[in-house]
This record gives C-alpha cells, structure tokens and sequence, in this order.
C-alpha cells in the first residue's frame, strides 16, 4: 500500500467515527494525504455569536478537525499536545471555510502543523498552529505495525 492509499484509508476510517466534525459540526473531508489534509464546512446561523459572527469555537474547531487528520495520516495515533489560533477576518452566514492543513516538521514522536482557513474567497481567516504527539497504536490495522 503507498502512504497515499494509507492515508486516505486513514482519513476515511477517522472521518466515519468522527461524529463531532461530521453530523454536529457538519464539515466535510475534502482530502486525507501523508502530511496534509483539507476540510470544509459552512457557517450556518446556530454557529453565530452575538456579533451575528461566526463565533471563534466553530472556526477552532475546523482547524483543530483539520490537524487530527494531518498528523494521524501517517497512521501511528496521533494526539495534540498544544497549539495556537490566530483570528484575522470574521466567518460571516454562508461562508464556505476550507481549512489546509500541512506537517512542517515530524521528528521522533513530535510534529508541528500549519492550519490556514480561508473563505470561498480565498480571503484568510484564521492561522492555527499545532504540536502533536503521537502514542501507541495505528489507526487502522496494519501488518507490521
């Protein structure tokens, strides 16, 4: 199997036990590849603060959706072991957020992740960085593991 297919499968097995990014938060694996993954979502009226903004959880959430799949692509178990969020422009109703998220380092048990979240305008909406750890196990079976 190439790390392609691995992470793919990874990335599927992941987003079908992943209620939360799926049914409640309603977002949508684009992409699951080895280092990276793509995720979007729409902002929809029950995610608006009381700025009738899209509140900062949701847009976290996106990002920190992303993240999971990116360091668990590799398919060792992956947790996150810090991170940060900075906020640059409001989600606004009905904006379509496509977050990217790309490995930058994997060294020993330890990765750092760049998480960009734009709007179908391609406009940036957040950045969100984080440091993952990985622990025992896979998550998918795989021979040798």
């Amino acid at each position: 199997m190439t790390p392609a297919d691995l992470a793919r499968q990874v990335g599927e097995s992941m987003f079908a036990a992943d209620a939360a990014s799926r049914e409640f938060m309603r977002m949508e694996l684009v992409t699951c590849e080895p280092g990276r993954a793509v995720m979007r979502m729409t902002v929809r009226e029950p995610m608006l603060n009381g700025h009738k903004i899209c509140h900062g959880g949701f847009i976290f959430t996106l990002a920190d959706s992303t993240f999971a799949f990116a360091c668990n692509s590799h398919n060792k178990v992956a947790v996150a072991a810090g991170c940060t969020i900075e906020f640059l422009k409001p989600g606004q109703l009905g904006d379509v957020l496509t977050c990217e998220g790309i490995e930058r380092v994997l060294q020993g048990r330890h990765g750092i992740y760049d998480m960009k979240v734009t709007n179908q305008r391609d406009e940036v909406v957040a950045m969100f960085r984080g440091k993952s750890a990985q622990i025992a196990g896979t998550v998918i079976p795989q021979e040798g593991a």
